[in-house]
């Protein structure tokens, strides 16, 4: 098995223009408080929220570019949003490998983001099968 207990993995993402808008092309969500600039600062924030799940589309990034091996497959994702995420924030992405399944070849990964400030954007669990 390529993967050790506690092995740890980071990378870099930036919710950028380009993201943000085939995002919301490819979800079609047009909700106001990640489309409208007055509505979201009338709820307390200072610009539009990105979307959430953006981020599980960088966990999948992580996953399928990211390991040491491209014979992989999501069994499973859990994400908490805890803190939102604005335009262009450049989010520190970390992975841990938490534990490992040998009888059913599996992995898991406990994973956070963080925002430039230090806070954690989101955190979460992901489990993964490596393809015999």
């Amino acid at each position: 098995m390529e993967f050790q207990l506690n092995d740890c993995y980071k990378h870099q993402f930036t919710v950028t223009p380009d993201v943000y808008s085939h995002f919301q092309m490819c979800s079609n969500d047009r909700n106001p408080l990640h489309t409208d600039e007055e509505f979201a600062r009338a709820k307390g924030f200072p610009e539009k929220v990105m979307y959430g799940n953006i981020l599980n589309a960088f966990v999948s990034y992580f996953i399928g570019e990211c390991l040491p091996t491209k014979e992989v497959i999501i069994h499973s994702q859990e994400i908490a949003f805890k803190n939102p995420v604005f335009m262009n924030e450049k989010l520190d992405f970390e992975a841990r490998v938490s534990s490992i399944y040998e009888a059913v070849n599996a992995i898991e990964f406990k994973y956070k983001f963080i925002k430039p400030d230090g806070k954690i954007a989101a955190k979460g669990l992901i489990q993964i099968g490596l393809l015999k």
